[in-house]
Order: C-alpha cells, then structure tokens, then sequence
C-alpha cells in the first residue's frame, strides 16, 4: 500500500513562510510522497516560490508538482520551476517520473492542464484563430499528459497517478457557478487519463468544488484545492489493482 499525499492551492507569499512546514515535517510518518497540485504562489514570482521551496525542502518524502494559473501570472513560470527544483521538487509539463518507494513503484504524470469545459458544453477548435488556439493549448496538454501516462509502463505492479491543475472532470466542480466550468477544466484530460490509465487523479484549482469525482473511465479524481480539503494535506491509500480510499490527513493550516 502506498500513501499519497496532497495539497493545491496553497498561495504561498513572503507572509507566510513557514505556515506549512510543521505539518510538512510529519509526511514521514503517514505518508510516502508528496504532490502539489499548482498554484503554489499568489503571483507566479521568484521571490514566492522560494517560499515554497523553503516548505519543502529537505521533507522526508519525495515531493512532485506541477503549477497553475498563478503560478503562471507574472510570467516567470520557469523562475518557479527553477525555484522549486532547486529544493529537490520534481515539477512536471507533460512529462512523468517514477519513484521507487520502499519497493513499491510509483509513477507520476502531471500537467498544468488548462480550460475548455466538458463534454456537451465545450469549446472546440472552430472559428477565429484565437479560439482554436485556446483549445488547441488544452490538447495539447492533454496530449502532453497522455503521453507521458503511457510512458510509465503499464505493468500491473506501477501505481500511476495523472497529476493536474485543472479539473478533468465536472464531478469535482460541484459548488462553482456552473457558468464559470469551462474555465475550470477540460474533458480532454480525462479523456487522456482513460485512454492510458491512471489508478488516481489529483487537481487543484477549483477553491468551491467538491472532493471526490470519477472519469468516465472509473479513474477516482480528487480536488485536492486546500480550500475543499481544508488542511495542509489529504492523505490517500493506493494498491495495485485497487482503487483509492481517504485515509485521513495530518493536522495543518487550511
């Protein structure tokens, strides 16, 4: 069995270093590894996300993120990741990392992801280049995910987990103003993460949205956002060939 861990939204500033770090220091004693699920920053600067990093350097489980939105907005995304990987963080964009954990293998495929809405009410690659450059984008990291799903093997002993920002599903949604769903998530993820397999999904984003949902596939999807889970971190249990239950989280700021 393998114990996940995970956080989004945290919105870290220069105010408040060290407001998570005391609950980080217990991930070693429930659970086996860490993922963030974007938007680790207010603004997206580098100033910010070395307060991430100071969170998390040196935990005593890996730690796997991508980013989000915010993370994107000053435009010095690559300073973040730059950031972050400096204290050890395996940040993904379409790309994958498989870690072995006491034995247990574990591989991770992230994404930011981005908009678009679900199927039946949906933007598509038609009209003026603006619009089919929007949709295009998603797909692209939909594809980007895919791909690096596929890239992790496929034998039965691997857990896989898609990890994203946006939401590959309405299910996680419940609570946002409908109106606002296309600006939330894609049915392009999901439609990546059936297509290869995941055993978990894990998005941030959606700060009113609900907890649990599934693909269409049957992949369980987690909203992980720290204003749904409402503590420093939500802790899952994995196994093979079995579908992840809540396991109960460590105490923290939520």
């Amino acid at each position: 069995m393998t114990r996940v861990a995970a956080v989004g939204d945290i919105h870290l500033g220069p105010d408040s270093a060290g407001m998570l770090r005391p609950a980080f220091d217990t991930l070693g004693d429930c659970a086996d590894l860490l993922l963030l699920a974007g938007d680790l920053t207010r603004h997206g600067t580098r100033g910010e996300a070395r307060v991430v990093a100071a969170e998390v350097a040196g935990l005593p489980v890996p730690v796997v993120a991508v980013l989000g939105n915010h993370d994107y907005q000053s435009g010095e995304e690559e300073a973040v990741t730059e950031e972050l990987c400096a204290a050890g963080v395996h940040v993904l964009e379409g790309g994958g990392v498989l870690l072995d954990l006491d034995g247990a293998r574990v591989g991770i495929a992230g994404t930011k992801g981005f908009c678009g809405g679900f199927a039946g009410r949906s933007g598509s690659e038609f009209g003026e280049p603006e619009m089919k450059a929007f949709i295009r984008y998603t797909r692209s990291c939909a594809e980007g995910l895919g791909r690096a799903l596929g890239g992790l093997g496929t034998s039965g002993s691997t857990l896989r987990i898609a990890l994203t920002h946006y939401s590959p599903v309405p299910d996680t949604l419940a609570g946002e103003p409908s109106e606002i769903f296309p600006f939330l998530g894609s049915y392009l993820l999901a439609e990546a993460m059936d297509a290869e397999g995941a055993d978990l999904a894990v998005h941030g984003h959606a700060h009113r949205g609900t907890e649990h949902g599934m693909t269409g596939g049957g992949i369980p999807v987690r909203n992980v956002a720290m204003p749904v889970i409402g503590r420093a971190f939500a802790v899952y249990h994995l196994t093979p060939h079995l579908r992840p239950t809540v396991a109960g989280s460590a105490a923290g700021s939520g």
